[in-house]
């Protein structure tokens, strides 16, 4: 009885980490995305302030390039800057979350596992399998 209540804790215990590693990934694809958005932004604007003012600037929309003023460009550039550090700030919260969760995860499998020796032996053994 009491071995078909650690199984079925496992069982719960390794759903728990798989979805945890999931979330944990999709956050870091997140951030790489949107470190990728600031270096862009950042770039960007650092091109646009060695223009001067006169100069004629185009914005990319689809296939298209639109005739817009410097400073409404070097604005729309610095917004997205910050937007992406915000992101960022907020992703890494997020990520520090999850760590933290699925250090939780990770502790709870090896208490299961030192209780129960017997189960540990049944999980090696599926795993050379």
């Amino acid at each position: 009885m009491a071995d078909e209540a650690n199984k079925t804790a496992f069982v719960e215990i390794q759903g728990r980490m798989i979805e945890t590693t999931a979330k944990l990934k999709q956050v870091q694809n997140q951030m790489r995305n949107k470190e990728s958005e600031k270096k862009r932004a950042y770039l960007t604007l650092e091109e646009l302030q060695q223009l001067s003012d006169d100069t004629n600037t185009y914005k990319s929309i689809g296939r298209t390039f639109v005739l817009e003023p410097k400073p409404f460009l070097m604005d729309e550039q610095e917004k997205k800057l910050k937007d992406s550090e915000t992101a960022i700030a907020s992703l890494q919260i997020s990520k520090e979350y999850l760590e933290k969760q699925l250090g939780e995860v990770e502790t709870n499998l090896r208490e299961l596992l030192q209780q129960d020796p017997g189960l540990a032996r049944q999980i090696m053994s599926m795993a050379v399998v």
